[in-house]
């Protein structure tokens, strides 16, 4: 992936910590923004199709932002810090990288072949 592609999945990241210092957010939020998304890797277990889609839904920003909509038009504080979170946790695993899940297996992303494979077809 670009630098500049890099850089700009860093700056969305920094929003996102930024929105929940915004919202005095409690600090146990932080540590879910890091690690929350990611137990969606759970739907590998029934296979990769199920996998991927699993892992994409909770991964996909436009989730994140309609989730962070509804919080705004509802007023609910609790939507807003998951749309922040899930929209954060994708920022950063795209500056490193990590993409949306192809249904072909875990290490095909968007973004192309992750890990120790990146090089093999």
């Amino acid at each position: 992936m670009k630098y500049i592609i890099r850089l700009e999945e860093a700056a969305m990241f920094a929003v996102s910590l930024f929105g929940l210092y915004q919202l005095d957010a409690d600090g146990w939020f932080y540590p879910v923004l890091f690690l929350g998304p990611d137990i969606s890797m759970i739907g590998y277990i029934a296979g990769n199709a199920a996998g991927a889609m699993a892992y994409n839904f909770f991964h996909h920003k436009g989730v994140a932002v309609i989730i962070f909509l509804a919080g705004l038009y509802m007023q609910n504080e609790l939507l807003l810090i998951i749309g922040i979170i899930l929209f954060g946790h994708s920022s950063m695993d795209r500056m490193f990288g990590y993409g949306l899940k192809l249904e072909r297996g875990f290490k095909y992303t968007h973004l192309g072949t992750i890990g120790k494979y990146k090089n093999k077809k």
